[in-house]
């Protein structure tokens, strides 16, 4: 049925990373102090509509104590909180992290992967903020350590795109994951589920435009409001052009979208939590990803379902 190498009904990150490095590994979260090329004026001054980065960075994360520094402020910060991990990925999420000179993504790459727990590196950022010149210097990196470039992707709909100020389309989206996976890069994406305008319908159909990129991990996050963004005067202004799906309900949807998605794509997230001071209007309260991801579980259990089965199914027709 299913050949992951462990007994979820789906390709887990963790999993995947077991298979990759034999242990428990753990991201870490760094800011590095980059910016937005939607932020800064180049393309906007406002950012996307939905976006507040606070909401989703720890509280260590603050660019003055530099890359060193918040790597082993956020390694002891795990040990706390968590069992203590075999290896470490330092995960580059604020903003756009290749918005910079090469040199300058020379200095702080290599001060992260200098580190001895580090294994490897995690580079979020846009499509629209790599060319051939940096992908060659990551590909450069990943001859010896892990490396992924996480692309922020949000929808496939150019349409929706636009309404969120993207500032982008898909098909440069597209172009950025083709030109780095063909340097044998790891490739992730984020797509969140719920904007403004986009039915379920859509959402499912979306999943045939993401099995047709080289990806390797993939994140879904349902919509969230969060204070002080655009979207949030946009709810405030119409609120009936925003739905809001209950636990429920998003996690049939998922189950959806997981039956349709290619079996080797890991899914390293499905949805997102984010600290209550950040919340605007309707959302799920302090519910934790591990009880999301019970439910998830337990859903594809009873309804005896797993990742990739109608894609299969295509693709045998």
């Amino acid at each position: 049925m299913y050949a992951w190498g462990d007994n979820r009904r789906f390709n887990s990150y963790s999993g995947y990373f077991r298979r990759m490095f034999g242990c428990r590994v753990q991201k870490l979260s760094v800011d590095a102090g980059f910016t937005c090329p939607n932020r800064d004026g180049t393309i906007s001054g406002g950012g996307c509509t939905f976006c507040n980065n606070g909401a989703f960075t720890p509280s260590y994360c603050v660019p003055a104590k530099g890359v060193r520094r918040q790597i082993e402020e956020g390694i002891e910060f795990h040990r706390r909180r968590y069992r203590t991990a075999s290896k470490y990925l330092v995960y580059f999420q604020s903003f756009s992290n290749t918005y910079a000179p090469l040199e300058r993504l020379k200095e702080v790459y290599g001060e992260a992967l200098a580190h001895p727990d580090v294994a490897g590196i995690v580079v979020g950022t846009r499509p629209d903020c790599v060319d051939a010149e940096k992908l060659d210097y990551f590909a450069e990196l990943a001859r010896g350590r892990y490396v992924a470039v996480e692309y922020g992707i949000e929808s496939t709909r150019d349409e929706t795109l636009r309404a969120v100020n993207r500032g982008h389309d898909f098909a440069c989206a597209r172009r950025a994951v083709e030109m780095t996976a063909a340097r044998g890069l790891h490739v992730g994406a984020h797509f969140i589920l719920g904007l403004p305008g986009e039915t379920d319908a859509m959402l499912l159909e979306q999943v045939a435009a993401i099995n047709s990129l080289p990806l390797t991990t993939l994140k879904f996050h349902q919509l969230q409001l969060f204070r002080g963004t655009t979207m949030a005067a946009e709810y405030d202004a119409d609120p009936g052009r925003f739905r809001f799906w209950e636990i429920g309900e998003y996690i049939d949807l998922f189950v959806e979208v997981l039956r349709r998605l290619r079996p080797d794509l890991v899914v390293e997230r499905f949805a997102s939590e984010a600290p209550p001071r950040y919340h605007y209007g309707r959302n799920w309260g302090l519910v934790r990803n591990e009880q999301l991801l019970a439910m998830l579980e337990k859903r594809l259990e009873e309804r005896n379902a797993y990742q990739g089965e109608i894609f299969v199914s295509l693709q045998s027709l």
